[in-house]
């Protein structure tokens, strides 16, 4: 390989080659030949014949960028017609004026009707729980799972650039059966991953859908020099992470006594959660003891429990830790604080 060559092998290989494998068959119903673009991706066919074949990030984009280009179709043959390059530059230019994620993403669904017939997009919401849901109007074939990956993580990767902000997914779900590779999907939406659903669909938390759109027109312009990573960016920074910590550890004081069992809820690591929190000024110590504060302040102001109630409600294992931190946050013992 030459030095001008790029290492598109760089990187773990944990991207499933089925993908791949639909843009060979759009290519094919086209008449075109695929053999230059998956040379240009350094994709061998070995991978393809592989069911558990997998490439790097580098290697999907490289070969999506020139699958889009050699077919002018920026959905790759999933759709009734072509989307024509810059179609997808259009939809995120028509949401950047929306004053808030939860507008953008509607109108991006919307604009996304009026390209494509075969799928019908929607932001549906239930309580703190927000969907993008994706339903099928006509059957993809062999091409479902392309139609569906492609287009969530097109949307979610753009809704996370939008408010400059990682959004973790609650779970993710398709309406087919879950492939040989299924344990690639922890990877490509980092969720809990359900199948054979009667629609496909991410889940994330409502509350990101009010976030202010940061993002203006010299952002979007040089966006669209190379806007195939959105779909494989992890942002780092959540803009909410210190708000739904607190709200998880004052909702559920039990189950969130360690670091472990609080990520888990977050669907991350502890170590993941600590470095997140410091990102954005704040450490789980501080936010557990400010809760934790609140929440028996006003057991002790506004009933008559009996302090190892209040330690349990509290979130404490015991009394006696509880009253030790109670004196070190006030200077005196929950009763004296109680009486005074």
């Amino acid at each position: 390989m030459s030095t001008d060559t790029p290492d598109l092998l760089h990187g773990p290989a944990l991207t499933p080659a089925s993908l791949v494998r639909a843009m060979v068959l759009a290519y094919r119903a086209r008449g075109l030949d695929p053999a230059a673009a998956l040379k240009q991706a350094q994709i061998p066919p070995s991978v393809l014949r592989d069911p558990l074949g997998r490439i790097t990030a580098a290697q999907m984009e490289a070969v999506s960028y020139a699958a889009m280009r050699e077919l002018d179709d920026e959905a790759l043959g999933c759709f009734e017609r072509p989307l024509p390059w810059g179609s997808y530059g259009l939809l995120a230019r028509a949401s950047l004026s929306a004053p808030t994620l939860g507008v953008a993403l509607k109108r991006w669904c919307r604009h996304h009707g009026l390209l494509a017939q075969a799928i019908a997009l929607s932001v549906e919401v239930a309580g703190e729980r927000a969907e993008i849901v994706l339903r099928l109007r006509h059957d993809p074939g062999a091409m479902a799972e392309l139609s569906a990956v492609s287009v969530l993580r097109n949307i979610h990767g753009l809704a996370a650039w939008f408010i400059d902000s990682r959004i973790p997914l609650l779970e993710a779900r398709f309406p087919y059966p879950a492939p040989p590779h299924v344990a690639a999907y922890a990877v490509l939406f980092d969720a809990p991953s359900r199948f054979g659903a009667s629609e496909a669909a991410i889940a994330f938390d409502a509350q990101y859908l009010a976030l202010p759109i940061r993002r203006d027109e010299a952002a979007m312009h040089q966006l669209l020099q190379r806007a195939l990573p959105l779909t494989v960016r992890s942002y780092r920074r959540d803009r909410l992470l210190v708000q739904r910590v607190r709200q998880l550890l004052a909702s559920q004081p039990l189950a969130t006594h360690n670091a472990d069992d609080l990520a888990a809820l977050l669907h991350t690591s502890a170590r993941t959660l600590h470095r997140q929190l410091k990102e954005e000024g704040a450490s789980l110590q501080a936010l557990k003891d400010a809760v934790r504060r609140e929440r028996a302040s006003q057991l002790l102001l506004r009933t008559d429990r009996p302090l190892k109630q209040v330690a349990e409600a509290a979130g404490f294992r015991n009394e006696k830790s509880f009253i030790r931190a109670f004196r070190a946050w006030t200077g005196q013992s929950p009763g004296e604080w109680r009486r005074r």
